[in-house]
């Protein structure tokens, strides 16, 4: 049997000291003297004696012990708990971070653990815990919280009862010992316990709560089917119809909002089912909806057959208290055939409050039909054309039959013919075909014939009632053929669009690509997008080539806007130029979707681009800069031991035995040679970040050229182990290089390496490269240090600072890279590090040639 999840009460305080774990106890004895199965499984008195005392008798649950760095903690023991399985267990400090070791890392996934074995759990929190909050109460405090709790886990809790109290009664609390021990109060009251701090907190949590209680209340209307509108709390709806007027009534709405005690705000843009939007509506929408955010209100889109209802749904789906309309833009003859939406939402409204706002646009635009455009105008004129024609032949055709069929068998005829008309050129069409058929059927088919005279009342019936099928069958004809297109036309149009999200989102489509795809969905010739030479030119030069400058294009760029078939305005400076026909409304709605994520692909692109600059900057910049810390530091030891020696050298007096002399010699050619080696790290790094170091790369076997090296590293290396087999194939690199890569590889591996345990260089062949591996038994290199280790003047703690500028691998590095081979580290098993060098072998090819030569 499924076991049900426990309930989560929780305690929410503003501050420390507000009684969180004290009416967390309170509810504990509340429960338990209710005969509930209580236990305590963790509280945390700060040594306050009231909470401490109010414990009782209620029965804790032992704490366990986790070892941490050499020091014991008592942490909850979630295990104890679930084994005591009680009624309710009360588990203070929701946000506290338990001790490393234990089995879960936060005190809420304890209770969480608790809660699906069906345990009811009583905790408590601070409102500076919260996760979201976080950042806000240290920026008041100024202090940061370390140990936070995601908003969701105290969101999802079943209740959540703020502990409230004032600021100044807190305060008095703290002063008389019931918070913090007496010497810490005065540093407490001055700085975290202000009056300020405390009435910000408390507000904070306020609110937070307020959002917490309006989710259940959501939750309790849509769980009961409530969508009646409940004034808990004033919501202002502005209706955007995607004109100029938008504006207006947004800062109108907002207006009205922050006269209501800072209600809430949302604007909704309600598209009729034809879907059909201007270029400019979708412009205007998109830097309205940017208006909205930036005065705290969300934006929002629905669809809906009739705007009034539509709007009203969404109203009362808020529960909204007012409904910001713009008066009516519709001229005054429409306004006699239709009363609009703002008197229709009104009528309607209900409780909502409706305000209609006047505006510089009233009776100026008025909104386009639905359907209007679905049937061209070539179509049209044919479906008159077959009006015109086709019935007076079609009652040419029927005369013969005069004899052989009634009058009603004829007028299905003809209304069939009429719904076929209705099919190809739409309702006008159809109802000159319904007036043809009524007087060419009163004509040659009723009594007295040859007249528009009729003598049978039920000839006069059965004409009336052709004429009232057709035009009606014509309507709904005309109504589910504009709605079959408009499907259709949706469909394609959904499909379009989620090609271009999927793309967009995938991060496939660069700005080229987008192009060419909007190309191809319209079969354009052209798609350039342009932008103006000079930003924040005049409208008079709008289509002048001079003032627009090509940025990417799919087909043959275009210079202006005005050199093309379709012109979409993005922004002041941005416009795409279409060229290969004329975009329809709908269309032009597709593409100027395309536009928009074409100006944003374009800013993508810039940002990257900059994005590389300046980290190219960056990096030369830090390079710089440790090449000057170099040569002020690493190189000064060098030359200083130089200087010494030579200067001691040209003393005339005999202060040196010649054995001394030599020495001094000596250490004057080490150091020269330990300059010179620096200098050509140096340089050499320069030049790889330059991209200007060449390599020449040619055959060579690695059980010769490891010697070499081993050489030039002289006595130290005379401990390295080698294991390359004779027959390992031969690699491509240039010789030099590589000595300077084993060179500086090995004498690393030697640094390390204890005295008793040398490196290991071994060598095997894997695919088409072959592997050279160093290892050492050294202390090796944690994981999160080994990209770290090869980057220029690292040393990851070297004790001896004085034996180079850490140039070593990351040059070693670059110049395997150089030669199309790698340079990675890795860890040696038992411990120690393995520098694995790889290089591609020897093309079988070269063999071939040799032979031939």
């Amino acid at each position: 049997m499924a076991v049900t999840r426990g309930q989560l009460r929780i305690y929410l305080g503003a501050a420390p000291g507000v009684g969180k774990t004290f009416a967390a106890l309170e509810e504990s004895h509340r429960r338990a003297e209710r005969g509930t199965d209580v236990v305590i499984g963790f509280v945390e008195t700060h040594g306050r004696p009231a909470t401490a005392e109010l414990v009782g008798d209620l029965e804790t649950v032992p704490r366990h012990t986790v070892e941490y760095r050499g020091a014991a903690f008592d942490e909850f023991d979630v295990d104890a708990v679930i084994a005591r399985a009680p009624a309710v267990a009360l588990v203070d400090e929701l946000a506290h971070t338990n001790v490393p070791g234990s089995r879960n890392e936060k005190r809420w996934q304890d209770i969480d653990e608790l809660l699906d074995v069906g345990i009811d759990v009583i905790s408590t929190v601070n409102v500076q815990h919260l996760e979201s909050l976080n950042d806000v109460v240290a920026a008041i405090t100024g202090v940061p919280q370390r140990e936070t709790v995601p908003d969701e886990v105290v969101r999802r809790a079943d209740q959540v009862e703020l502990a409230d109290i004032t600021p100044e009664a807190l305060r008095r609390r703290m002063v008389h010992g019931n918070v913090y021990p007496p010497e810490k109060v005065d540093a407490a009251l001055s700085n975290y316990f202000r009056v300020g701090n405390l009435t910000a907190l408390r507000e904070i949590a306020l609110l937070w709560l307020a959002d917490k209680v309006e989710d259940q209340l959501e939750r309790y209307r849509e769980d009961q089917h409530i969508t009646a509108t409940w004034e808990s709390r004033e919501r202002v709806v502005v209706a955007l119809s995607g004109g100029d007027e938008g504006d207006t009534l947004i800062r109108r709405a907002a207006r009205i909002a922050a006269r209501s005690g800072g209600a809430d705000l949302k604007a909704v843009y309600v598209a009729s089912g034809d879907g059909l939007a201007s270029a400019k509506s979708v412009r205007n929408l998109a830097r309205q909806r940017s208006l909205v955010e930036d005065l705290g209100g969300t934006y929002h889109q629905v669809v809906g057959e009739s705007i009034p209802e539509a709007l009203l749904a969404f109203a009362r789906g808020v529960n909204a208290t007012q409904l910001v309309l713009g008066a009516s833009r519709r001229g005054r003859f429409a306004q006699l055939l239709s009363r609009g939406v703002g008197v229709t939402a009104t009528a309607k409204s209900g409780p909502i409050d409706v305000h209609l706002v006047t505006h510089g646009q009233v009776a100026k635009v008025r909104r386009s039909r639905s359907g209007r455009g679905l049937i061209d105008s070539g179509r049209r004129r044919l479906g008159i054309l077959l009006a015109v024609l086709g019935m007076p032949a079609l009652i040419a055709a029927l005369a013969p039959l005069h004899d052989e069929l009634s009058l009603t068998t004829m007028i299905l005829i003809v209304l069939t013919a009429v719904m076929g008309l209705t099919l190809t050129g739409g309702m006008w069409p159809a109802l000159l075909a319904a007036l043809l058929g009524f007087f060419l059927l009163n004509f040659f088919f009723t009594e007295p014939y040859y007249s528009f005279k009729i003598n049978d009342q039920e000839q006069l019936i059965a004409l009336g009632i052709f004429v009232a099928l057709a035009l009606g069958g014509a309507a709904v004809v005309n109504l589910s053929a504009a709605r079959a297109r408009l499907a259709a036309r949706a469909g394609a149009e959904a499909q379009t669009l989620a090609t271009l999200a999927g793309s967009v989102l995938r991060g496939g489509s660069g700005l080229g690509d987008l192009l060419e795809q909007l190309r191809e969905t319209f079969t354009l010739e052209s798609v350039t997008l342009l932008e103006r030479v000079e930003p924040g030119a005049g409208p008079e030069e709008r289509h002048e080539a001079k003032s627009w400058l090509p940025v990417a294009s799919a087909g043959a760029a275009r210079t202006c806007p005005g050199d093309a078939d379709n012109d979409l305005p993005i922004s002041d400076d941005l416009a795409l130029a279409l060229h290969g026909h004329t975009l329809e409304a709908a269309d032009r709605r597709i593409a100027q979707a395309f536009a928009m994520h074409a100006a944003a692909a374009l800013e993508r692109e810039r940002l990257e681009r900059q994005a590389d600059t300046v980290q190219r900057l960056t990096d030369a910049d830090k390079l710089r800069t440790a090449l000057l810390a170099a040569v002020s530091h690493d190189l000064r030891t060098p030359l200083a031991s130089v200087r010494v020696a030579v200067s001691s050298l040209k003393s005339d007096e005999e202060l040196f035995t010649p054995a001394e002399r030599q020495e001094l010699l000596d250490s004057a050619e080490q150091s020269l040679a330990r300059l010179t080696s620096l200098v050509d790290n140096l340089l050499d790094m320069s030049r790889l970040e330059a991209g200007v170091l060449g390599a020449n790369p040619v055959p060579l076997a690695l059980d010769e050229a490891v010697p070499y090296a081993l050489d030039e590293i002289g006595e130290p290396a005379s401990g390295v182990r080698l294991d390359i087999p004779v027959d390992l194939p031969e690699v491509l690199a240039d010789p030099g290089l590589l000595q300077r890569i084993l060179v500086n590889v090995i004498a690393n591996a030697l640094r390390y390496s204890p005295d008793n345990l040398p490196p290991l260089v071994k060598a095997e062949a894997r695919g088409t490269a072959v592997e050279l591996r160093i290892v050492d038994r050294g202390p090796g290199v944690p994981d999160e240090d080994r990209d770290t280790m090869f980057r220029p003047f690292q040393r990851l703690g070297d004790r001896d600072n004085t034996t180079g500028v850490g140039l070593g691998l990351a040059l070693s590095r670059g110049l395997a890279e150089s030669m199309g081979g790698t340079l990675a580290a890795e860890a040696t098993p038992g411990g120690g590090l393995t520098m694995v060098l790889a290089l591609p072998q020897r093309e079988r090819r070269h063999e071939a040639e040799s032979e031939d030569a």
